[in-house]
């Protein structure tokens, strides 16, 4: 009698220590998830600082919401002009890929042909 209540009760404590540590990890992916998405976020703030952005609106939300709508229509419906979204993602992927060399560039302290 006494080794079935031990067992039971090693039984019972070993299910606690497993539910407690599955819940640790689910806890730990939702921080982990939470964690990533945040640091995205910075990112994105960084790329409207280093636009530019920031200081042209006067760190007017509203503004920089309205021009950031403005761009997600133009990269939906195409431009007045007949350029299509595709043609713009293009020009402006290739613009943002030219600035992030140039900015890697001054932070080397190299110019263009990788002297100093």
């Amino acid at each position: 009698m006494r080794r079935t209540r031990r067992a039971r009760l090693r039984s019972s404590q070993a299910i606690a220590r497993a539910e407690a540590a599955r819940a640790r990890t689910e806890t730990r992916d939702w921080a982990l998830a939470r964690r990533e998405r945040t640091r995205h976020l910075i990112e994105l703030g960084g790329l409207l600082s280093k636009a530019g952005l920031i200081d042209l609106t006067d760190d007017d939300r509203a503004t920089l919401l309205g021009a950031l709508l403005e761009l997600a229509g133009r990269l939906r419906d195409g431009d007045a002009d007949g350029t299509t979204p595709a043609q713009l993602r293009a020009r402006w992927r290739h613009a943002g890929l030219r600035a992030f060399h140039a900015g890697r560039e001054a932070a080397d302290g190299t110019r263009e042909g990788g002297l100093p």
